[in-house]
Formats: C-alpha cells, structure tokens, sequence
C-alpha cells in the first residue's frame, strides 16, 4: 500500500516446537488469533493474503513504530497461547525492513520499504536465534532497520 501514513508489515509463523506442549496453528487460525487481538485498535488492520510465505497483512497508522506493533503481536499471541498451556514457551518477533528490490510483483509480496516479520515460537528463544545465527545476521544493518521483541509464556 503506497499509504505515506501508514507502514505494513507482512507476518510468518515459525513453529518451532515439537514436543506437542503446544498445537500448530493453520494459516486461519494464526490470521484470526491477531485480527481477533487488535479488533479493539483502530490503528491496526489485519487481514490474511495468499502467498506462499506470508500468511498475513497488517496496515498500521504512522504514529506507531513497527517495533511496537511487533511488541502488541507478540502480547496477542502470548494472550491467547496462555489459555492453551502451563508449559515454558517463547515468543519472539524478529521484524526487518526490505530494502532491497522486490522479487515479484505479487501485491502480496512484501516491498521495499515494508517489514518483514517471523513470528516464531519456540521452546528456547535464545537457542533458536544462536542457531539462525540472529546476531551475526543483524551485525551490519542499522539500528532501526530491525527488531525483536521476545515474551515467556507458561511456567
């Protein structure tokens, strides 16, 4: 959306765990659990899209930081993964901006300018950004190029 006053962000889910503490999400449910979420925001819109990596829009107003957009979705989702365990999961959401030249023209395809977001969930965030290599990643890109948010939810 070329919107000058508004940003958008595009969501993936990373489902890291296999235990079974916690159920896998479709792409329905994880597009409901944060339309649901900020229904009550008038500055944030979510609707699902068809791409094959990302599951999910989300238009949000300029006076919102994506940083802090990335802190309410990872708040929704350990809202609603609350009521589904007691075991120790983390949340993290690792945003980043493309800044590099769009690889399609799908208009669900995440442009420059726009943030890409992983919503991972996972039994040990920090073993999981050690193994994706998370700090090396994020070493030489500006500040406010990029994000992370990371929440514990059950024991």
């Amino acid at each position: 959306m070329a919107n000058l006053d508004r940003g958008r962000m595009l969501l993936s889910h990373n489902f890291n765990i296999t235990d079974g503490s916690l159920a896998a999400l479709s792409r329905e449910e994880f597009t409901e659990i944060f339309r649901a979420g900020s229904s009550d925001n008038p500055q944030i819109q979510c609707r699902s899209i068809a791409h094959p990596h990302w599951i999910m829009e989300i238009l949000f107003t300029g006076d919102l930081t994506p940083h802090s957009v990335g802190s309410t979705c990872a708040r929704i989702l350990a809202q609603h993964r609350q009521q589904a365990t007691r075991n120790r999961a983390d949340i993290l959401i690792l945003g980043g901006i493309k800044t590099t030249p769009p690889t399609s023209s799908d208009p669900d395809a995440l442009q420059p300018g726009e943030w890409g977001v992983d919503v991972v969930e996972t039994l040990s965030g920090e073993l999981f950004l050690t193994e994706i290599e998370w700090a090396a990643t994020i070493a030489q890109k500006p500040v406010e190029s990029i994000f992370q948010v990371q929440l514990s939810i059950g024991n």
